[in-house]
């Protein structure tokens, strides 16, 4: 199901609660409603659909990949940029890292572990941010 974009700044603060395998229809629906912006947004968490879950989806290098309770575990090369959200208007200030390490549970609550960098690190940067209640 595609959903409206959450465009409230107060809602979008509000931190995510851990996903369980009861939330993965919502899973699902991101990954719908990212399809249905992939002109204007590369990744989308949850709470930008009005779910408070630890849920994100990314388009990494052209594949959608959904990820349930993402944590960086580490983290290289910190940089400086601009970003811009699709929940919020205008370009942010942001400090990102060029490599990152994330632990993640894939649509089969299957724990996975994988580095990624570049942009799509950046991607998912912006996207646990989200889950953070971190607005940038």
């Amino acid at each position: 199901m595609i959903y409206p974009i959450n465009k409230d700044p107060i809602s979008l603060a509000r931190k995510s609660a851990a996903a369980t395998e009861a939330d993965l229809h919502i899973g699902q629906d991101l990954l719908d409603t990212l399809r249905a912006h992939e002109q204007e947004c590369v990744g989308m968490a949850a709470n930008m659909i009005g779910f408070h879950k630890r849920i994100i989806a990314v388009n990494a290098d052209g594949m959608l990949l959904l990820m349930y309770n993402p944590e960086i575990i580490r983290a290289s090369g910190r940089y400086e940029t601009e970003e811009g959200c699709l929940s919020l208007e205008g370009v942010r200030p942001a400090v990102r890292f060029r490599s990152i390490k994330v632990r993640y549970q894939d649509s089969n609550f299957s724990v996975r572990i994988k580095t990624f960098s570049g942009w799509t690190a950046q991607i998912i940067q912006h996207e646990i941010d989200h889950c953070n209640g971190v607005l940038i």
